[in-house]
């Protein structure tokens, strides 16, 4: 009878959540394997490695993989196929943060494939998976039998209100002014990621600081679990030197170095060397044949060794530049005149164009992961091709160190970027390098700050990055070890030194922090003199970019939309949008707009043209707003009848205008006055029980101070004609026949002129001689004769009287 297995399980407590890591349950083919939980978040974290190298390799051929499966948080893939295909962003992301912390405790000469995936198999929102990956993965490996120098722990510091919390939930991280991940040994930190809200330095250095002392916990847990569970690691041989080959490239090639490395053009540094190394390998190639491939490596390893004594010893870059010296610097904006915002940023020989495009918030980005965020209105898209290399080669999708210094630059611009409430745009902004020595990512977040602000984005404060870069004797960044920290960095002082530390903020605080070493990791007094030298070069930066452009500016471009928010009830909603979307539809294509609707009721109208914007506006509120009793619409008579003309005043919302209510005088035939089509005024008189709307045409005239005619008279197919003299409320005896076709008897009005309103009449009154013509009935019934008889038909009689006598 077979038996589930009993695993082993080891637990540590971070913050107020506890973190366990269990071993011997699943995957037990791969050389390490831990299933790392904290709540319901759970990881399968696996480690295997090769037992042969590959042909051809030089270099250790390590691969970190985050693996986010959709089923963990119970949803199927929103994808054609209905299954998880190329990594999304933070899969990417998440997978360069295991990889950074691992790496340098490699054992540099491996030669082996190592891989190292972590895949998320259920999530609750709440535990971390980022920092549970990287501590399962320090698991994953200690209890391998893959030579590696761990472990390393990770920890997420947050801050709320000035206070900084170890591990805090992932949903609270949202109200945190403070988003940083911390991995190191017990000995010291070796990878740095933040964003922060203008944060000074000296609370970072507490934070990292706390998150030490966090490390230190986890890697003794992990220490405990490996004594128990751990294989024994397999010996890898260490290549050794040839002495000899060494000193004989040391001869030929030292003095030549150090002349070459004082060449400030990249382009001709790089050419010196790669004639000195051409010299190299033709003048040892008959002492020591077939050892081609040796020689250049140690001539490689040379050169490292004169540019990072030059630097501790005489305080010399290759360039000449002192260790806290910047560049030369440039900045242009507005280059672009079709864009919506440009900028170009050039240090040195590095140069990034920045393009800034506003969009509605139809634009946002959807995202289909495991995390709470569901769409971006903000993107930053970092690109890197060939030519800013001086290389040829194919272009392809953008790989991994593009998408992180895409989102580098996104973390540290985000912070400044105004509220979504008070500034509607979706805002995307591509960074092309376009000459790259060094620090490529910070010079896109400066060109990106300015295009910004060429746009006329509202950010809060320009944003400056500059990376901080960092040369030990040995290897040996311990305090009291020899070390000289640069400022400004270029390529080759990132490919032969030991630290790129990359610090990004506002004249008041750091808004972005990244930092990757080659060394197994770095003391605080290190960090420390490191963000405060940082804070001396982002100062001198964002005074260059200030020079060009101070502030946003206060008109978009005529090329950008407009966006204007209005807000109905959610309640009506449903009318705007339409059945199956077809009234939005409309609406936008009528209107030439796009139309966002949110579910709190705001819409967000997008457009470059005003008057297009304005139409939309209308067309919407006419379908949500209710009609208001005193209110004056001008509304398009829909239907006649004759006791008046029915309005329409709102989409979907008409009232009747009775005949009486048509003008100041006294109508006979309503389509002798109006016709289907017109717009006329109105004011919304009543709004009875039965939902029934009363209009008045008189009534929206006088409220205008107007008589008769209006101009919404000049819309009618026949404009009606005032009849001389009388009285405001009745036309003068006789006047019917000027005011439309009556019957051959009918008579005219009062006899006389009389002007007294008919309801002020005594109800025993009879008529004078004249009769009730065209001012009463003539119009409709040819009116009544002197005699009292219709023209066709019986005699009509006035309420109960009876006919007069003739």
């Amino acid at each position: 009878m077979s038996m589930t297995p009993e695993p082993d399980i080891i637990e540590h407590r971070i913050g107020d959540k506890t973190i366990s890591f269990e071993v011997g349950r699943v995957a037990e083919q791969a050389n390490g394997a831990v299933i790392v939980r904290s709540g319901d978040t759970i990881l399968l974290v696996t480690a295997t490695m090769s037992k042969s190298p590959r042909p051809g390799i030089d270099f250790l051929p390590l691969t970190c993989d985050y693996e986010e499966k959709i089923y963990a948080v119970g949803r199927i893939p929103g994808s054609f196929f209905r299954r998880e295909g190329r990594p999304g962003e933070q899969g990417i992301l998440n997978s360069r943060l295991m990889d950074r912390p691992l790496r340098p405790l490699f054992q540099k000469d491996l030669r082996l494939d190592v891989q190292v995936v972590a895949t998320v198999l259920s999530i609750d929102q709440e535990a971390d998976p980022a920092t549970m990956a990287i501590n399962g993965a320090s698991a994953a490996l200690s209890i391998s039998n893959i030579p590696w120098a761990g472990p390393v722990g990770a920890v997420r510091i947050g801050m709320f209100n000035g206070e900084l919390v170890a591990n805090p939930s992932v949903s609270k991280m949202s109200e945190s002014d403070l988003d940083l991940i911390v991995a190191g040994t017990e000995n010291a930190i070796n990878m740095v990621e933040a964003g922060a809200h203008e944060v000074d330095e000296e609370t970072v250095v507490r934070a990292l600081e706390m998150a030490h002392a966090e490390i230190k916990k986890i890697c003794a847990t992990i220490n405990e679990l490996a004594r128990h569970l751990g294989k024994e690691k397999q010996v890898i041989e260490s290549q050794v030197v040839d002495q000899e080959l060494k000193q004989a490239v040391a001869e030929i090639a030292f003095a030549s170095i150090g002349n070459a490395l004082g060449t400030v053009d990249k382009a001709e540094r790089e050419n010196a060397l790669d004639g000195i190394r051409a010299e190299v390998v033709a003048r040892l190639a008959e002492r020591f044949p077939d050892r081609e491939n040796e020689a250049v490596a140690i001539f490689d390893k040379t050169v490292k060794t004169v540019v990072r004594d030059a630097i501790i010893d005489s305080n010399k870059r290759p360039d000449g530049r002192k260790t806290d010296e910047i560049r030369p610097i440039w900045c242009q904006v507005g280059v672009l005149p079709r864009t919506h915002g440009s900028a170009i940023f050039t240090r040195g020989q590095t140069q990034a164009l920045s393009v800034a495009t506003l969009g509605s918030s139809g634009d946002a980005q959807k995202i289909d992961s495991l995390g709470l965020e569901t769409s971006k209105r903000y993107l930053h898209h970092y690109n890197f091709p060939a030519f800013s290399v001086g290389e040829a080669r194919p272009s392809r999708s953008p790989g991994r160190r593009e998408i992180g210094h895409g989102a580098l630059a996104e973390r540290a611009l985000f912070q400044v970027l105004p509220a979504e409430k008070d500034y509607p745009y979706v805002i995307r902004v591509v960074t092309e390098i376009l000459s790259s020595n060094g620090s490529t990512s910070m010079a896109s977040v400066c060109g990106s700050s300015l295009a910004l602000m060429d746009a006329g984005v509202p950010i809060k404060a320009p944003v400056a990055g500059i990376a901080m870069g960092l040369v030990t004797r040995n290897g040996d960044a311990s305090e009291g070890a020899e070390y000289a920290i640069l400022s400004d960095i270029q390529g080759m002082e990132d490919a032969l030194g030991d630290m790129d530390f990359k610090v990004a903020g506002t004249a008041k605080g750091i808004t972005g922090l990244q930092m990757d070493i080659k060394v197994t990791g770095l003391s605080m007094e290190v960090m420390r003199k490191a963000l405060a030298q940082a804070r001396e070069g982002r100062l001198h930066i964002l005074g260059k970019m200030l020079e060009v452009l101070a502030e946003p500016r206060k008109e978009m471009s005529i090329h950008a939309p407009r966006i204007t928010t209005i807000k109905i009830n959610p309640d009506n909603i449903r009318d705007v949008i339409g059945p199956g979307g077809k009234m939005i539809r409309e609406i936008t294509s009528e209107c030439n707009v796009s139309i966002d609707v949110e579910d709190d009721g705001s819409i967000n109208i997008s457009s470059s043209d005003a008057a297009n914007t304005e139409k939309a506006i209308a067309w919407i509120k006419g379908l949500t707003d209710d009609v208001e009793v005193g209110r004056v619409y001008k509304g398009k008579v829909v239907r006649l009848m004759p006791f008046g003309a029915f309005v329409s005043v709102l989409p979907k919302k008409d009232g009747l205008v009775h005949v009486s209510k048509l003008a100041d005088w006294r109508v006979n035939n309503v389509e002798d006055f109006v016709k289907e089509g017109d717009e006329i005024l109105v004011k919304v008189e009543e709004i009875d029980r039965q939902g029934r709307v009363n209009l008045s045409r008189v009534a929206a005239l006088r409220d205008a101070g107007q008589w008769g005619l209006s101009e919404a008279d000049e819309h009618f197919a026949t404009p009606p004609v005032r009849p001389e003299g009388g009285s405001e409320q009745f036309a003068p005896a006789g006047a019917g026949a000027d005011r439309g076709p009556r019957r051959e008897s009918g008579g005219g009005g009062f006899s006389g002129g009389r002007d007294r309103p008919r309801d002020d009449r005594p109800r025993d009154e009879t008529p004078r001689d004249g009769g009730y013509g065209g001012g009463n009935a003539g119009g409709n019934a040819g009116g009544e004769s002197n005699d009292g008889a219709a023209a066709d038909g019986p005699p009509r009689f006035r309420g109960n009287r009876p006919p007069r006598d003739s």
